[in-house]
This record gives C-alpha cells, structure tokens and sequence, in this order.
C-alpha cells in the first residue's frame, strides 16, 4: 500500500515562506507517532525522518504496513518528509555507522540505502538524503574512493527505479566532507539528474572556504534537502541556535533568493532529553530571523537612489563570517582533530 504523496511545496517568495521541518533524530527518545504530533503542534509543516531502531526501523518486521502506517499519520498532520539515513548503531551495535560504502562488506549499507529508497517513494518524500561515511584506517583512499563511487552508482539506479530524489550530504570528517567533494563525486558518478546535495547549513560555517550564504549560492541549482543548525568554526557539534556564530537572516534570504522550495529541518540529534523545549525554541528563532530577512529584503529594495538593491547584494556580502579554509576541524565526540 502506497502513503498520500503530500501537496507540492509552494515557491518560496521570501525567507518568511522557506518551509520549516525539524529531524526525528533530536527526538530519539519519544515515539515516532509523539514525535511527529509535537513538531506538528509546534508549527513546522515537515519532518527529517531519520530510520532507526524506534523510527520506521527498515529491517524490523511488517515494513510494508508500518510505511503505511506513518504515511497516513503524516497526511493527517499535514508534515511533508525527507527521509535520512544517520543512524548511529542500527547496522551494527558495536561500531558507530557501520558498515558503511567504504568498508570492505557494505552490503547491509547498501540493503539500508535501497530500503530507504523504497519507504522515500512510498511516503513521497522531497529526498532520500545519505552521505559517504568515514575512511576506515585500512583501507587506501583510491579504494575506498572507488568502493564509494561504486555504492553510489547503486543507490542513484535504485533512486531511478522509484523516481526518488537523492541528497548527498557532505559530511565534516568523511570522504566525501565538503561542497568541493560533492562536486567530484557528482561528476564521476556521470552527473546524474537524481543526485542532488544535502546542505547542513552548520557544516558550511564549519568548515567551507566561503560565507555560509555563498555556500547556498554555490549549490542551489542541485539543492534537495537542507538541513539547518548553528555552530562554529573548525568544530563539528550541531548548537542551539545563537549558541554558534552563525548569523541567519542572510542565510535565509540566499535560501530564498535561490529558489529553494524544500524543507528547512533543523538538525539538532544531541538535544533529545529536552526536544519539546528546543523544537519550540528554534522554530521561534528561525520565524523572528526570517522576518528580520524580509525586513532587510524590504528596506534595501526601497532604499533610496544610488543604494543597492535586494538582487544587487552578494550573498556573502550580508555575512561576516570567517572563510578561513585553514581551520582545522574538531570532533567533540572523540576530541580527535583533522586537518
């Protein structure tokens, strides 16, 4: 049985009409079902549903009626979705992530990719969004590039098969970790129209040669998912939002002023012991930033002769963040820093 396919998002006019989502991956600790009624209660009109153990587990038994299942309780609470496949220990309980497309077996990541294809299509989501995983110490990095590629080439004829969108994340400290590494892993996979990028709006602060608007501007033609989260530079640890250094009305206003008309999910998986409280808090954040692009937006359109205008501002030119691309990345969960 197939889920309702939600309505078509509606063109994003200004930062105020970008669509607000927020990850199940920050409310690991409800039921699915609770989860999706307190993000809808909140306001947000989509969910980045992350497959997991107590989150539309793909492997547990009765799949076909438990996609049914989430699909009506979505259509009934009126949440589009983009599916994400971050989960820590669902493939293995021993080691974090694993076995991803790198390692020597990936067979049950690729199972994992392919059936989340498949709930993606059922559910009618904007994306399926999945990303390259960490190089293990043994294997060579041509290898583990090829190996990446050729898992991909999988996913993406899986995708074709369903008519399903695919957002590539790049990940800090993974293969394949920036908007530079996208790119090449786009171009050797032959460009496909299917593969997209899936933005975290907190990793471009943390890492990217440019501004985090210029970043949205770099990619916006290929922009599926973005995910949206503060944090800072040279450390990889999804914040609050004003707990970082991002400044988000421009970021806002290039989401907008490019086009972008899928979900805006905030990603914050550390928050769940307190997920009601910080889903509400963020929602209001990113409603009083949005307002605050628009009034920008407004005031430079009308400015008076010889001020420029909304579409005569760079992007980047709205933020005054570092584009150091010297910085090293930190890793708060091991400490461990990577050049």
């Amino acid at each position: 049985m197939t889920a309702p396919r939600p309505r078509p998002a509606p063109p994003a006019a200004d930062a105020r009409t970008l669509r607000l989502g927020y990850g199940t991956n920050g409310f690991a600790n409800h039921r699915l079902d609770d989860a999706l009624a307190v993000i809808a209660d909140l306001g947000y009109v989509g969910v980045a549903l992350t497959l997991d153990h107590d989150h539309l587990d793909p492997f547990a038994p009765g799949l076909t009626r438990r996609i049914a299942a989430v699909g009506r309780r979505l259509s009934a609470l009126g949440l589009a979705v983009v599916i994400e496949t971050g989960a820590r220990y669902l493939l293995d309980p021993w080691h974090k992530h694993a076995p991803t497309l790198l390692h020597d077996d990936p067979t049950r990541r690729i199972e994992f990719l392919r059936r989340a294809v498949r709930i993606g299509a059922d559910l009618g989501a904007e994306a399926v969004s999945f990303w390259a995983g960490v190089r293990p110490e043994a294997v060579p990095p041509q290898t583990a590039w090829d190996r990446l590629v050729a898992g991909c080439a999988t996913v993406v004829d899986a995708a074709d098969a369903a008519g399903v969108t695919l957002g590539f994340e790049p990940e800090p400290g993974m293969l394949v970790e920036d908007i530079a590494g996208w790119r090449r892993l786009r171009a050797a996979l032959g460009d496909p129209g299917r593969f997209g990028i899936t933005l975290d709006i907190g990793h471009c602060r943390c890492l990217e040669p440019w501004s985090v608007p210029q970043c949205v501007a770099e990619v916006a033609a290929h922009l599926v998912n973005v995910q949206i989260d503060d944090m800072r530079r040279g450390v990889h640890e999804h914040l609050e939002f004003g707990s970082g250094e991002i400044d988000f009305p421009p970021v806002l206003a290039a989401l907008a002023q490019a086009g972008y008309r899928g979900l805006v999910a905030v990603e914050l998986p550390r928050d769940s012991h307190a997920a009601p409280a910080v889903a509400a808090r963020s929602i209001e954040f990113l409603r009083a930033a949005a307002a605050t692009a628009a009034a920008r937006s407004t005031t430079a359109s009308t400015a008076a002769t010889g001020r420029p205008t909304k579409d005569e501002v760079p992007a980047g030119a709205l933020c005054s963040a570092s584009t150091d691309a010297t910085a090293a990345v930190r890793y708060p969960d091991s400490g461990r820093r990577v050049e």
